[in-house]
Parts: C-alpha cells; structure tokens; sequence
C-alpha cells in the first residue's frame, strides 16, 4: 500500500473514532476551546444566553473612545448567534444577561509586546447573572471574546442560545508575543476583503501578526507615492493597492489585535522593480538582483520606507533578503567595475546591500527582520536590532540566540503552508524553543509564524490552505508548554471541533484527514473529516 494511502486511511480511521466519542466527549464535558487556554474551571450547570446580551463597562477604566470593545462585542454576538433566529422562549430557564468588561489601561495603541492576558470568569447563579472579563488591555478583552464565544453554542429544541458547564473561570495569556500569518500578494493578487477575511480567521485562533509580503519578482502590486511607476510592475491595472487601501488593512487589522508587518524583499525578488525604473536593474536581460552599485537604488528604498511608515506602524519592517543569486552583479561590466573599485567580491556586495538597506530602515524608526540567509552569510555584521526570520529548516534558531540576536520560528518543512503534504501534526508538533535551554536565549525567541506562499493560491483557495493547519501552530504558539499534547492524536477531536466551527463562521477551512487543502474523501459529518 502507498504511504500517502496509508497515511489517509490512518486518518480517516482516527476521525471516524472522533466522530464516535464527539458526543460522549461533549457530555463527560470535554473543553472544546482552541487554543487551549492556560488555566480552565468549569461547573457542569447549562444557561442560556440571552438573545439581547448586553455589554456593561461599568468600572472600567478604559473608555472606549475608539468602539474598539465594542465593536468586538458585536462581532461576538454575531458569531455566537450565528445567523440563527433566536425566537425561542427563555421562561423558567437560567440566562445570562450580559458580559461585564473592566480594562484597566487607557492605552489602546497596539504595540508589539502588549499585555493580551484576560480574566473570563462565567457564574451558575445571580440574578441577573453576568460573565465577567477582566483585562490590563482591551486587546486581552478581545481575546477574552473569542473564549467566550467558543463556550456558546445554538440549542436546536430550544431555539435560543446555550452555554454548558457554568461556572467557568478561566485564567489566559499567550505563551509568545509574535503568533503570524504570513500572505503573499507578489505572486498572486488578493483583493482586500480577501485579506480582511483571513484577517477576522486569524482572530478566532488567537494568531496577532499579518505578515504581509507584498511584492516580489513577479509583480509590484502597490502604489508608492514617492516612486510611482514602481506599480507599473503590477499584474494589471486593477490588480495593486493604494496606499488608503493599505492603511484601511493596516487599521482593520488594529481594531482586531492583529499588527501587519510589512515586507519588501531586498536585493533579491525585485525583478517587477525594473518594469516601472529600469537603472534599478543590472541590465535589460539580467533584472535581478537590484543594482548595488547605483545609489538610485537606495533612494528607492528609502522612499517606500517613508511612504510604508506613515502607514504601517508595527515596530518591524521585513527587509527579505533571502535567495539573492548576485551572478547579474558580475556579469554586468560597470557593476562588476564599481566591485573592483570598491574592493567587493559578490559576498561582499550582498553585505554592503543588506546592512544599507538597514540603515534606512533604522531611519525611519524600525526594528529589522531579515531572512536567515543573512545570518548565515554574515551574522556577526547585522545590525543589534535585527530579527532573524528562520525558514530554512532547523537548528538555526539556537545559533541565532546563542549570537545574542531574536528570532521568529518558520522552518519550511512544519510551518510552510504551500507545502500540501506538511500534515496539522506537524504543525502542532513543532517546537520553537528546540534545543534552547537558557531562560534569557528563550527570551530571544519572539515566536513563530506559517507562511502561505502564494505562487499556488489565490482568492479562490486560501483559506482553506491556511486552515485548519495554521490553528494546530497557533495553539502551539499560545497554550502554555506543560498544557500542550505531547501526542496530536490526543487534540485531534478538539482540532476537529474547531475545523467546524470555522465552517460555521464561514471561513473555508478543509478537512483534517489528509493533505493540505484536500477535499472530503466522502459524505459524513464535519466532525470526521
């Protein structure tokens, strides 16, 4: 038997003994809640959840001048209702009545590193009877939301909204500060409520960092200000950005918790640059890398850096630099010329390249991640502020800790979406702290991101690349270690569950049996697929 058949029918038996316990789980209380919170208690007591639940912030510190709880709360209720008409009678029955909010800082700028703890507790008496969420930060609020929603669920006999296993208190906090997803729009066009649904998924996981890799050899799909004609590099006139339509992603994305790092890779995937200004290119025939040796190059770079930071204000900036073949560099005669002037070899050019384009970056008030090529190749010359984004494979992550430099975690062969055949164990599996030891080097590891490459995706299909894969590295990413599953079979039922209620929500996400992106094998219930 082939191993991908055995692998399939391995999990497809594994599904069908879910499907068979999920109703027995459900009754013996099992915590259906994705990621999995740091600490959970529960009663066995059933509400219900009244159809015009009210948002109280009585006590709270935090204003709201933004709306920002509660349009969160909104979209709550939206989710937990779930389009269902809720016209059944709640007479004689236990109800929740409300969500009480206290947010105990003023202070709603979405910096990196911002406190996303949250309190939830839910009570089994009182009249009338209110969940209590209790935060430092609103954007702890917003994920105590999602908790909450994850605990409701529609009462088909009754016609109204319930809420198992009161009293709950639940005690949370992400284990990392960097949990990301990145998107590729060089290499296929998403049109912006595309990358706004992918945003609202990333909340329900608890995910906090769109990576957005915004152009690359293929096309240039966004209008920069300073340098126009860069757009010219687009696939088609209609398929580019404003810099209105980055900003409203980039604010979308805020009021959601989820920061946007911005991404232009440099020296190498710049082919599209050339379109709109060839002197950035070597020559007409050899378009890539960018020509080192022109100083409109930099001003290039510098232009959309200013643009970007009137836009984009998460603390990094993604400079790139991987997979740079610098041969153009050489057989260019006058770049092979300003070399031998400036006593450069290519390795050396690459370097000159990178730690430039740095500087310009610092200018503007960034820190720096940069590809791990760059550590590889000259590690000791980067600048203290950067961030080595790991993709490669493993074992790098250590070294860039031990160099006393942070690092965000993505080895292609767990965390790399496009990669059909990586399975959701794997991503649940992969560890970032991986031979890292140290108190004060596992503070260096800011966390990790999956990565949906998009030369085989479009619009049409990814979400369901992204998930149901990028919620098993999302729990990884959040859940407290000593709570994580040391076996994925023993998540696979709750992964499941979530699977579906992403499907209920209208995200896309695919079955868990099988690869990738794979289609039901055969009729059933979402819960064994």
């Amino acid at each position: 038997m082939a191993p991908a058949l055995r692998l399939r029918l391995a999990l497809a038996l594994a599904l069908a003994l879910v499907g068979c316990c999920a109703c027995a789980a459900a009754a013996a209380g099992r915590v259906d809640l994705w990621p999995m919170p740091a600490s959970v208690s529960r009663g066995a007591k059933t509400l219900y959840v009244s159809k015009d639940l009210r948002l109280s912030t009585a006590g709270s510190t935090y204003a709201d001048g933004k709306a920002i709880l509660a349009d969160a709360f909104r979209r709550m209720l939206a989710v937990v209702q779930m389009d269902h008409a809720i016209n059944g009678s709640y007479s004689g029955l236990p109800v929740l009545a409300g969500v009480r909010v206290s947010v105990h800082s003023l202070d709603d700028e979405l910096k990196f590193g911002v406190d996303e703890s949250y309190k939830l507790t839910v009570p089994a008496t009182g009249n009338p009877m209110y969940a209590q969420i209790e935060a430092q930060t609103v954007y702890g609020a917003l994920h105590a939301f999602e908790t909450f929603s994850q605990l409701c669920y529609f009462d088909f006999t009754l016609g109204i909204t319930g809420l198992h296993s009161a009293p709950w208190t639940i005690i949370d906090k992400p284990r990392f500060p960097y949990r990301g997803l990145l998107i590729d729009t060089g290499r296929h066009y998403l049109p912006v409520p595309v990358i706004k649904g992918v945003i609202d998924s990333m909340t329900y996981s608890k995910l906090n960092v769109l990576h957005w890799h915004i152009v690359d050899e293929q096309s240039f799909p966004i209008d920069i200000p300073s340098y126009p004609k860069l757009s010219n590099g687009a696939y088609s006139y209609s398929e580019k950005y404003t810099m209105n339509d980055a900003l409203d992603i980039v604010q979308y994305a805020e009021r959601r918790g989820v920061n946007v790092l911005a991404e232009i890779d440099v020296p190498g995937h710049t082919r599209s640059w050339g379109i709109g200004y060839p002197a950035l290119s070597p020559s007409a025939t050899c378009q890539q890398p960018l020509d080192v040796s022109n100083d409109f190059t930099f001003k290039v770079i510098d232009g959309i850096l200013s643009d970007f930071s009137k836009v984009f204000k998460f603390k990094f900036v993604h400079l790139g630099g991987d997979e740079v073949d610098t041969s153009c560099w050489t057989t260019t005669p006058r770049i092979k010329t300003w070399l031998i002037q400036h006593g450069m070899n290519e390795s050396d050019a690459y370097t000159y390249f990178v730690l430039r384009a740095q500087k310009i970056a610092i200018s503007h008030g960034y820190d720096i991640i940069n590809w791990e090529e760059t550590f590889n190749n000259f590690g000791d010359k980067l600048d203290r502020k950067t961030v080595v984004h790991n993709w490669l494979g493993g074992g790098v992550a250590e070294k860039v800790v031990s160099a006393g430099l942070r690092c965000i975690v993505s080895n292609q062969d767990k965390w790399y979406l496009d990669h059909l055949d990586a399975l959701w164990q794997g991503f649940y599996m992969n560890e970032p702290l991986t031979n890292i030891s140290n108190p004060e080097q596992q503070k260096l590891i800011l966390g990790g991101e999956v990565c949906m490459w998009g030369e085989h995706i479009d619009a049409s299909d990814i979400q369901q690349t992204i998930w149901p894969r990028a919620a098993a590295a999302a729990e990884r990413l959040w859940t407290p270690i000593e709570k994580l599953a040391k076996d994925p079979t023993a998540v696979t039922a709750r992964l499941a569950h979530f699977r579906c209620l992403l499907n209920e929500r209208g995200v896309a996400a695919a079955p868990l049996a099988g690869y990738g992106r794979t289609a039901p094998s055969e009729p059933d219930s979402c819960i064994r697929q």
